[in-house]
């Protein structure tokens, strides 16, 4: 009994550890790429607006309440738009990063806001590459 909950827990762990190393390679390898399309961004977006506040700002409700509009309009883009879809895993682990990441910010914001403004700031990333990606597939689509 107990080596199995001590399987299970190890098991957990070593899934958790591997999702954030997926998720940090992924943002860290297409880096160079964000910032190449950053002023290719439409300006609905304002991720980019909100990595600048970032570094000046105390107060981050209000940047990561930017953030959840720009990622409400993402959802709704790839939802409505033909052949914009997110299937690749990378795209589906970086998605999830979001949400993990909005998630960890809730719960760190007034204990450890140091921690939050690094999730903030991860948050913008990988909307950043979310949207540039989406950017590069629709101007794919409208060449072909």
């Amino acid at each position: 009994m107990i080596t199995s909950v001590l399987i299970i827990g190890f098991s957990g762990i070593l899934l958790v550890y591997w999702f954030r190393y997926c998720c940090i390679l992924l943002i860290r390898t297409h880096a160079e790429q964000q910032v190449a399309a950053a002023p290719a961004c439409d300006a609905q977006f304002s991720f980019q607006h909100v990595k600048e506040r970032l570094r000046s700002e105390s107060e981050l409700d209000a940047l990561c309440r930017s953030l959840d509009r720009d990622y409400a309009l993402f959802t709704y883009l790839l939802e409505h738009a033909v052949g914009l879809k997110a299937t690749s895993l990378e795209d589906r682990l970086l998605v999830l990063d979001y949400k993990v990441m909005q998630w960890y910010y809730r719960l760190t914001k007034s204990a450890a806001p140091t921690h939050a403004r690094r999730a903030v700031e991860e948050m913008a990333t990988v909307l950043g590459l979310l949207v540039g990606k989406m950017g590069e597939r629709a101007a794919a689509q409208d060449q072909a």
